[in-house]
């Protein structure tokens, strides 16, 4: 056996090394990004929910007579955007729910 012969072997050798540590490398970060992506998925329900909550109590609350005559206060206005962005977000997460994944 010649030793560029053998120097080839050893290449091919380590080649196939390296694509099988590559397939093991990607399937680990593929692992994590599925539980990243889980996480990212429970926080935005836990937020949705909590914007629900702040919104639909801000709605049962009884109003209180603002201190400038007409003028909201910006609490109030806050809230009701939060419940607006909750109404969205559920919209658009709903939607994303039913289409398939790809």
């Amino acid at each position: 056996m010649s030793l560029r012969t053998s120097r080839r072997q050893l290449l091919v050798a380590e080649s196939e090394l390296n694509r099988q540590q590559l397939e093991g490398d990607l399937a680990a970060l593929k692992t994590e990004v599925s539980l990243l992506a889980n996480r990212a998925k429970s926080l935005g329900m836990i937020m949705s929910s909590a914007v629900a909550l702040t919104a639909g109590l801000a709605a049962t609350r009884p109003g209180a007579p603002s201190p400038a005559a007409g003028k909201p206060s910006r609490v109030r206005t806050i809230l009701k955007v939060a419940g607006l962005l909750s109404t969205f977000w559920l919209a658009w997460r709903s939607q994303s729910r039913a289409q398939p994944d790809r």
